[in-house]
């Protein structure tokens, strides 16, 4: 059961970012009212995954490696490419009442850039290690045994962090469509009487 806890600790916060409005539901939800295809917003959740998951493998492979990071540094050059990203993006654009929700690869960079600013890899490093450095009687400790193991708590976290924004972004979009309901039919009412 000892052997569990890391795994459902990786889980735990894969679900955890997935509730954070930041991590993507948010966006996921807009493409699907936007576009008025409600599946436009599970189609959002491919890019965020790439995003996110290049992120925590990112800190996941130094981790197994044995490798440092300077936390502040790598959060500090997000943050900057970030701003760099929305300035650019900001630029020049006459404003608009509504935009086109950005490309797939500007959702994947988009999500790469929160993923890595707030350190999605780096707070799965206690959960990490008991599982890179654990004594396993199939595998000798090696660090392409403990590669594999990271990348595979990258799989699982992101999974996890996936199952929770797409739920999220359904029912944000199924309660988007009840409330425009609602006013439309208090549009009727009023108009009627």
């Amino acid at each position: 059961m000892s052997n569990l806890w890391p795994w459902l600790a990786v889980a735990g916060l894969g679900a955890l970012h997935g509730l954070n409005p930041a991590t993507g539901w948010m966006f996921a939800a807009a493409w699907g009212v936007q576009s008025r295809d409600r599946a436009q917003a599970l189609r959002a959740l491919a890019p965020i995954a790439a995003g996110h998951a290049a992120s925590v493998a990112l800190a996941a492979a130094a981790l197994a490696l044995g490798m440092a990071m300077d936390r502040i540094v790598l959060q500090a050059l997000a943050g900057v490419l970030l701003a760099a990203v929305a300035i650019y993006h900001l630029a020049g654009r006459k404003t608009r009442r509504t935009r086109t929700p950005a490309s797939h690869a500007g959702l994947a960079l988009w999500s790469f850039m929160m993923s890595t600013a707030h350190g999605a890899g780096l707070m799965l490093a206690p959960a990490l290690i008991p599982l890179c450095m654990a004594d396993a009687p199939a595998r000798a400790i090696t660090a392409s045994g403990s590669l594999a193991l990271a990348l595979a708590a990258v799989g699982v976290h992101t999974a996890a962090m996936l199952a929770v924004t797409g739920v999220i972004a359904s029912a944000a979009c199924r309660g988007f469509d009840a409330g425009a309901r609602l006013l439309r039919r208090a549009g009727e009412e009023t108009g009627g009487a």
